[in-house]
Order: structure tokens, then sequence, then C-alpha cells
């Protein structure tokens, strides 16, 4: 089992170890399938030789696992959920990134799981078993530490064999330019409308007063979830907010079984309080709308998406890694503005350098 650093003397021992290597596998584990509040559970960090599990449970300061980061090449598999789970707390953006997935989908690679990557190119099925396990049990389970060590343990070889592809496609140029793109895009806060929280999947459905209980009881469900530190779903699924939502509208009855004590007593009172609000007040679904595009935009539409599915069908690549849908409209509406805003293998690949220029 590799060691479990939950101290701030094991893991200084464990850090010379990082040293001599420019590139250093991590990966993370989090509980969002087990708590509202999702954490930073586990840092998995291997290099060639070295395989260990660091504890940001355990209240160390992580500053000097972060030190040891700087000037290296972080290995990750999908870097972006990583580094926002890092940056919460107190990683800064790394110097440089390695994403194996990026790599993948470059080489023109349809599979590119970790878990299908590592049973291509080295024989081996991880098991599952641990996917949706609670990362912030202590002691860690035997069974979850390996899993957890099977993330990172691979990548280094997987790293070897993908550069190698990529340079003799001549597509390292490509890979670069994406790693460095998803540094940037990991450092941007995502903000969600808090009045677009509600709009869960099927609350198209519904219409007037029923998008009022809506909003109530997704509203109530999520300061119960906050209230205990649980998902959202461990309260109610989004199906039974619709169904429940519907119900109480067409004044049916709305049974719930488990829903006890004073959680049943404020989901009720908070489809009361919907109910009783007058029509002025029920959330209006405002769609923007899109202008329609003008002949001489279709046809650059038409046209853009012929390069991009010529270059897709040339280059073995998914053809939405070069464009997809929505740049191929941005493109044909605002030419130049999208144009500067794609990476320079995109421009390439679509004949528009002149336009970034």
């Amino acid at each position: 089992m590799a060691p479990f650093l939950d101290t701030p003397d094991a893991l200084a021992a464990a850090l010379p170890l990082l040293e001599p290597h420019d590139r250093i596998a991590i990966d993370t584990e989090a509980d969002s399938l087990h708590c509202y509040f999702e954490k930073l559970c586990l840092i998995q960090i291997s290099v060639p030789g070295s395989d260990f599990l660091v504890d940001p449970l355990a209240g160390m300061p992580l500053e000097p696992l972060f030190e040891a980061f700087r000037g290296k090449e972080l290995i990750l598999h999908g870097a972006d959920y990583d580094l926002r789970l890092m940056r919460r707390v107190g990683f800064g953006a790394p110097d440089r990134v390695f994403d194996t997935m990026i790599a993948a989908r470059l080489i023109g690679l349809t599979e590119f799981s970790l878990a299908a990557l590592i049973e291509r190119y080295f024989g081996v099925k991880l098991t599952k078993a641990s996917q949706k396990a609670n990362w912030a049990l202590r002691p860690l389970p035997q069974q979850m530490a390996e899993y957890a060590v099977n993330d990172t343990r691979y990548l280094h070889r997987l790293t070897e064999i993908f550069e190698g592809d990529l340079r003799r496609l001549g597509r390292w140029e490509w890979f670069q330019q994406s790693c460095e793109r998803a540094i940037r895009t990991a450092q941007v806060t995502k903000d969600r409308d808090p009045d677009q929280l509600w709009r869960i999947t099927g609350s198209h459905e519904l219409e007037g007063r029923a998008t009022a209980i809506l909003r109530a009881l997704w509203q109530w469900r999520d300061e119960e979830a906050q209230a205990v530190d649980r998902p959202s779903f461990h309260i109610l699924h989004n199906e039974q907010l619709i169904e429940s939502s519907a119900r109480f509208d067409q004044g049916r009855p709305v049974e719930l079984p488990h829903l006890k004590g004073g959680r049943r007593r404020r989901f009720f009172e908070a489809a009361e309080r919907a109910m009783a609000m007058p029509p002025d007040e029920w959330p209006k679904f405002v769609r923007k709308a899109r202008p329609r595009p003008t002949r001489e935009e279709e046809a650059r539409f038409r046209d853009f998406k012929t390069r991009r599915d010529a270059a897709a069908s040339e280059l073995k690549l998914d053809p939405s890694l070069i464009a997809p849908k929505t740049m191929l409209e941005n493109l044909a509406a605002n030419p130049a503005e999208t144009s500067a805003q794609m990476m320079p293998w995109q421009r390439s690949a679509l004949g528009l350098e002149e336009q970034a220029t």
C-alpha cells in the first residue's frame, strides 16, 4: 500500500522524492457524492519508483507540497476538475500541465477515459468498486487506497507514449496550446445565475404556478441539504421535485413517505407559500431571442463546417475538437472576434490564420 501522508513530518519526508523529477503525476478525490459542501479529500501523487497519498483532511499545511510542484510539469487526466479543486485549498496555477485526456483526443482516440487507456496500453482492467465511495472516510480502506493510486501510477508511461505519438503526428504544439488553455480556463471562476439554479431538467414541462412551486421546493431542498451537509439528491431527487410541483398545482395528493418530522412540515409549508403567490410573482421564462442568421452568415457557417469536417476526416479527429457547432456559429456571425479567441492550431485547421492577425 502506498504511504499515507497525514502529518507534516510524513509529508516533509516524502517531498525530496519529487525533486529529481521534472514531471509529477497527480489526481484528486472529493466527496461531492456524499456531502453538500464538497471537500478535497485526497491527493494522489506518483513519480517513477514512488507512489503516495496525501491527506488534505488531516489539517496539515499543504503549502510545502504546492511549493514542491513549482517549476514541475503536472501530469493529470482531465485537468480542469482537479485544478479547480486544488485551487480551493490554496494551489495556484501550475507552471505546466500534461493532460493525458487532451493528448489521447489529439492523437485520434475515441475511447479516452483513463480506465480505457490503461486497458488499451497496459492490458490492465481497473476495478470501479471505489468510484463512488466516500473519500472522506478515515481510516481510508486499503481497497480505496489501491484504487486511488491506480489513477496516477500509469500516467508517466502514458505520457511517454502520447508525447511520442504527438511529435510523430506533428501535433506537439497543438497539445501545448491546448494544455496552456486548460490552465487558464481552470483559473476562471464559473458563476451561475442564482435564478437559473432551480431550473432543473424537466422544469420546462411546467407552466405558471407550477414553476413557482418548483422554485420554492428547490430552495427548500437546497436549505435542507446545506443544514445536514448532504447532496441535494439525498433529500429529494429532481424527478420527485418536478412531479410534486405538478401535483400541488393540480390539487392532487403528494405522497413522499420518507419525508418525516420537521423536514416534511417545511416541505409542505414551502409549497403552500408558493401556491399562495400572485401570478405576477411567478417565475418568468425569458428566452433570449437568438438573431436569425443572415444568408451570408448561413453561407459562412456551411463553409466553415465543410472545412472543419474535411480537416477532421483528414486528421482522423473528432470534428468538435477542431471547432464545436457553437464555435462555427459564432465564426459565421463574428469571424474576426471568434477567430481571435481560438487556439492557433484550430485556426490553422480551418484556414483562418489571416483572420487572427
